[in-house]
Order: C-alpha cells, then structure tokens, then sequence
C-alpha cells in the first residue's frame, strides 16, 4: 500500500500533523503501537495535572484554616481520584480518534520499523511513501542500579495506574516528573521520600529556585535525600530498600525510578531506512527537522530537543512549513519556556543566570520574593521568588526564572516579549489591574535602578 505521507506515533506533533496534511486531501498513514496520543495524554501531562488538581484540592482543604476557615477532616478517596484522571485520558484519547477521522487519515495499529529507504513493515505488510515522519517519543529509562530488576519498581506509567495509594513512596530522582509525582503522592496521603544524586532538586534551575521548592517540600513532610548516591537497590521484607553511598538505607512500600528518559529509536530499524542517530539514540535532525535520509523527517522528544509537549506540537507546525516548500523560522530560533507543576509551579524561560554566566553573556539580573506581590500576601500564596535576567545595552529580557502561584500562566508575559523582542521598558510602562500576579512582574523589573521610581 502507498500513501503520500505516513507518520509514524500518534504523538503531538504527529496527530495534528498527520490530521492537517489528511485536511489537504493526502492520502495519509498515522502507524501507532501504544494508545493514541503519546505520552502527553496517556502517562504525561493529562493524568499527571488531573492528579495534581485532585491532590491541590486535598490540600487546600487541609490547610483553609490558615484562611479563617474550618474544613473538619480530609479523606482522599484514592479510587475516585484515579477513575477522575482514567475518565479525563480517555475523553483525550477519544478527541484524538475523531480529529484523525474526520481528516480521513488511516490509523495502522502496530510496530513500524524500517525495512528500507522510505518503506516501512507493520504486523506483516509493507507501507511506503515519499514522506515519512518519525514522532516516536520516548519512555522512561532504566537506570543501570545493582538490584533494580529484583524490585517491582514503577516508571512514571505504572505509577499512574496504581490501585492503591501506596504506604511510603521512594522516589528516585529529583527532577520534574520526580518532584510532581512525590508530591501529588504526599497530599493524596503518603509517605515520600525522594533520593536525589544532585545537591538540590530540579538542579537545572538556579540555585535559588529550587530552595524555594525544597523548602515548600519539607514543610509538608516530604523527606528529602540530597547529594545522594544510589548503590544498590534490595527487599527488605515486603519493602524497597536503597543502599545509599553514605551508609544510609530509606525503605519505603513502592519504589518510582524518574532518573530520566531514553527514545523509541532501539527497534525502528533506522539502519535500514538510512536514518542516523547521535550517541544516546536521539534521532539526528537539522534545523528543518531533515534526518539524514531523504524525505525522512522526525520531531517531539526523539529528536532530543525540549522535551515538551508544546515543543512537540510547534514541530508540527513548523514542519508542515517546510512540507509546504517555504521554511520559515528554524527549531533552534524558538522561544522554549518551560513549566514544573509543582505547587507552587516552577516557571523559566530562556537564559537562568547560571547558563548566563557560564556562556559569558553579560546581563542585568533583578530577584524578587513572591511574596512581595500584594495579590499573593492576599491569597496567602506567598512561597516564591521573580527573577528577570535584562541585556544592559537593548533592554531586551534575556530570560527569566518564576516560582509562585500560577507561574506557569505569568512567564508566557515575559516569553511572548522575548518573541517579540521587545524592550523591557514596556511591561515597566504599561499599566497593570492591581490587584493581580502580574503586578509583580512589573515591580521585579522596577527593581533595577534603571526602572526604579525616584
């Protein structure tokens, strides 16, 4: 069978893409293994902030009396919350299925890999097409750790399909997915303890920012292991136990292993298809997302770029120009902001001051604490910290850091500038309703004696 383009991953860059050629009237092929809609419905961003809201709810009501009022005792029912989050997926799943019909794009379950140049065999039957596109994502990796595979351990997906609340969870990791997971977990009703190599949680971010949210951590109860070395994982009885470098061995009910994550790219053939991949088995991409193969094009997190989902779905669009024979701006020219939806959120966009620094790039930097913003003293949300990196010469915002309520929502302010180019001296000038978090953008920024009021 031919087609004019086949996709392969029903991904968020390949569902909207596959839907729109299909739109076009091109015969198109979407070749899916798992369920459709890639990790982001399935065991990323829908489940995961389905859970945050059912666990944010549990704790808002647990601590109203801060607010003058008394909610009586809390009981989570974990059951619920997940038929909550299953009911959520499946309601994404099923938007995904329509879109694809409606475009008239057929959906091949199964396995695709290479078989040659452009031609690709899925459960016995051959496929070709002068276009092919890989959005094949990726999983959780698996930590080389003595002892791993003797444990049940959960990756991000098991977790997520949990039955019953665990006991103790041991989390590994202190990145994003690590810190979102313990703490939905710890407010849902269990016990954390999150082990993590590196001397502070989220360690890409500055130091300052992830202070913040390890203070926030330990105050509702979630223990924190940092600057700890794994040696090897064992039973102890009918728990996990971690046998850590300094001697210490945290055992909890279940173990989550969120170390990092690893590309579909292991059995998709690619030697036979001619398509080359870097040293940890990303996909290797040009600016216009072209493998080394002719008519071969990947995009999302196999390409080894942010991965992110709303990375995944600007490939799309960015792609399909280049489809179109007009290439516009390249995927290494975007605007990348990023969001850890812990509470309060961890919010950045272009440069930290460490990546500045590092880079030698010279910068204007104003800190400011959350709790400065008049809408958050009233809200009583006061945990976090603004900081805005300024070029010194153009006034242009070079990247900024946000930790609070809602920094998700505030640092697309300071991103659609960066776009845009634009001068500080705006987002000073304008006028902003009092009282909202915004203000506080603008008060950052009027912290620097360049904008401060006389």
């Amino acid at each position: 069978m031919d087609f004019d383009a086949i996709v392969v991953g029903a991904g968020q860059a390949g569902v909207p893409l596959a839907a729109r050629l299909g739109q076009r009237g091109k015969r198109v092929a979407l070749v899916e293994r798992g369920e459709p809609g890639g990790t982001c419905t399935n065991t990323g961003c829908t489940p995961t902030k389905t859970l945050i809201a059912s666990a944010r709810a549990a704790h808002v009501a647990r601590t109203a009396e801060r607010l003058g009022v008394r909610a009586g005792p809390v009981a989570v029912d974990f059951a619920a919350v997940m038929a909550r989050k299953e009911a959520i997926v499946q309601q994404w799943r099923s938007g995904v299925m329509r879109r694809l019909a409606l475009a008239g794009v057929e959906l091949i379950r199964g396995h695709a890999r290479f078989v040659g140049p452009r031609e690709l065999e899925v459960g016995g039957a051959r496929h070709r097409a002068p276009v092919v596109v890989l959005d094949v994502g990726g999983r959780a990796d698996e930590p080389a750790l003595e002892g791993l595979r003797d444990v049940p351990w959960l990756d991000n997906g098991r977790a997520l399909a949990l039955r019953e609340l665990p006991r103790h969870l041991l989390v590994l990791g202190g990145g994003y997915i690590g810190c979102e997971l313990a703490q939905l977990f710890r407010r849902l009703g269990a016990e954390v303890t999150i082990v993590h190599r590196g001397g502070h949680l989220l360690d890409r971010e500055d130091p300052g920012v992830s202070e913040v949210i390890e203070g926030v951590f330990r105050a509702e109860g979630i223990a924190l292991l940092l600057g700890a070395g794994v040696r090897r994982v064992q039973r102890r009885g009918a728990e996990v136990s971690l046998a850590l470098d300094d001697g210490r061995a945290p055992a909890g009910s279940h173990l989550l292993v969120a170390t990092g994550r690893r590309p579909n790219t292991g059995d998709l053939g690619c030697e036979a298809g001619g398509i080359a991949l870097d040293a940890r088995g990303f996909l290797r991409v040009d600016d216009h997302y072209r493998t080394s193969a002719e008519g071969v094009y990947a995009t999302g997190d196999a390409t080894g770029g942010p991965q992110f989902t709303h990375t995944a779905w600007d490939d799309h669009r960015l792609l399909l120009d280049v489809l179109d024979g007009h290439p516009g701006r390249g995927r290494s020219a975007r605007t990348v902001p990023h969001v850890v939806f812990t509470d309060p959120q961890v919010a950045g966009v272009g440069l930290s001051e460490r990546e500045a620094r590092a880079r030698g790039v010279r910068f204007e930097v104003s800190t400011m604490p959350f709790g400065d913003i008049a809408r958050a003293i009233e809200v009583d949300e006061r945990a976090g910290v603004v900081k805005v990196l300024l070029d010194p010469e153009g006034e242009r915002i070079l990247g900024a850091s946000i930790v609070g309520v809602e920094a998700g929502e505030l640092i697309h302010v300071l991103a659609v500038m960066m776009q845009a180019g634009a001068s500080a001296r705006a987002l000073v000038d304008v006028e902003i309703a009092h009282p909202t978090l915004a203000e506080g953008l603008q008060s950052a920024l009027m912290h620097l004696p360049r904008y401060a009021l006389a």
